[in-house]
């Protein structure tokens, strides 16, 4: 039965292929063609107009079960079932060496599928490139390769790939789930220490009333008997004396409550506002130490007020700092700058001192604590110094109030 491929013009005569039967003559070139076609890994075979094989070497015929002379004269189509990748066959007119009849050009196809004589099929790459003789094309000429072991290896790689997709995705999904149960205890943990700093401040609150009501009043009740006692020991001189040590005892015991009871609870905190306490604080370091202290309100006047617990934060974290720079700074100014703005206050701290290396994160309890109080708020805190430098401490609050 003939198994030309149809559309195809009848396979030419000897007389087309005359130059390769007349090389063939020669035993010299016909050598140096065996040695080429026989030292290549790869099938090589030629077919002519028809699609009938003239010349495979030894590689392409193992590699579809054959031996050489028994393909010759074959076509090479259907010999060997040219499929898709998925193993379903196409019509002749569908194959790539066939366009490389029609169309002249050379054509390369990365994965179809061959058969064998067993009738077993394996993956297979190939190029197809035209014969020409005397400007016409005569045939073409095919290398095709057993790509079993790289689809082999590609499939590998992709499960490889797939199982490491999954074992990404599963530690994804693990460090997801960490990180909502971080998240979570850390969230519990700010919402404690505000807990805990409003319990503080309760606590200082209840603490500073007790001193006041118990203590201050016993202390300025003594000093008023001590006083009524002054005229009636005038007659006595060390009596006199004696009285005088204890009301300068009595004096300092309660210059010692008052600022006992500012540290815990300032009173102009809670009657003249927040700014009134920060200008009171910028006085009282000013006296103490000596250092120039200024306080600058911009847009943020007396009237612009924060909530309680809010000014009551603020308040600690402008104590704090304050506190830092006379212990360390060594400065001999510092300015206290507040601006206001529709939905924030930005209060800044800036002062003359020795300035530090600012650590990535804060380590002191007193740093810590102002973080986190800055925190609570919903505000930022943010540190920026360097040795020699000063340091600038600028907090940002919403503002509660509007």
């Amino acid at each position: 039965m003939d198994d030309a491929i149809p559309g195809l013009s009848p396979a030419p005569g000897p007389a087309v292929f005359a130059n390769l039967h007349h090389l063939s003559h020669h035993a010299a070139w016909r050598h140096q063609l065996e040695m080429l076609l026989e030292s290549t890994g790869e099938g090589i075979y030629g077919i002519n107009q028809s699609g009938r094989c003239i010349f495979i070497n030894r590689a392409g015929a193992d590699l579809i079960g054959f031996d050489p002379d028994e393909v010759l004269g074959r076509n090479m189509h259907y010999l060997i079932h040219h499929a898709h990748p998925d193993g379903s066959n196409y019509q002749v007119e569908q194959c790539p060496i066939f366009h490389a009849f029609q169309e002249g050009r050379g054509v390369r196809v990365e994965s179809e599928v061959l058969w064998r004589r067993d009738g077993s099929s394996f993956p297979a790459e190939y190029t197809s490139y035209p014969i020409r003789d005397a400007g016409q094309i005569v045939g073409a000429v095919v290398t095709f390769a057993d790509i079993t072991e790289r689809k082999r290896a590609e499939s590998a790689l992709r499960a490889n790939q797939a199982e490491l997709e999954r074992r990404v995705s599963e530690r994804t999904a693990a460090l997801s789930q960490a990180n909502a149960r971080l998240q979570q205890s850390h969230g519990a943990l700010q919402r404690l220490s505000a807990h805990l700093q409003q319990v503080r401040e309760d606590e200082r609150a209840h603490i500073a009333r007790e001193i006041h009501d118990e203590l201050g009043a016993s202390l300025t009740a003594l000093q008023f008997d001590l006083n009524w006692l002054r005229p009636r020991l005038a007659h006595d001189a060390a009596l006199e004396s004696k009285l005088d040590d204890m009301m300068s005892v009595t004096g300092q015991a309660l210059g010692a409550v008052r600022r006992i009871l500012t540290d815990l609870r300032p009173g102009v905190l809670d009657h003249l506002g927040l700014w009134a306490a920060v200008e009171w604080q910028l006085q009282e370091m000013q006296a103490r130490s000596g250092v120039r202290c200024t306080l600058a309100m911009h847009d943020a006047g007396p009237e612009r007020r924060l909530g309680r617990s809010a000014e009551i934060a603020v308040y600690r974290i402008v104590q704090e700092v304050l506190t830092n720079i006379a212990r360390h700074a060594q400065a001999s100014e510092v300015q206290v700058d507040v601006t206001g703005c529709p939905s924030a206050i930005t209060l800044r701290v800036r002062d003359n001192g020795l300035g530090m290396q600012v650590p990535a994160q804060p380590t002191s309890f007193g740093l810590l604590g102002m973080f986190e109080r800055a925190r609570a708020l919903g505000g930022e805190l943010q540190l920026d110094s360097a040795p020699g430098a000063g340091t600038t401490v600028t907090l940002r609050v919403p503002d509660s109030s509007r």
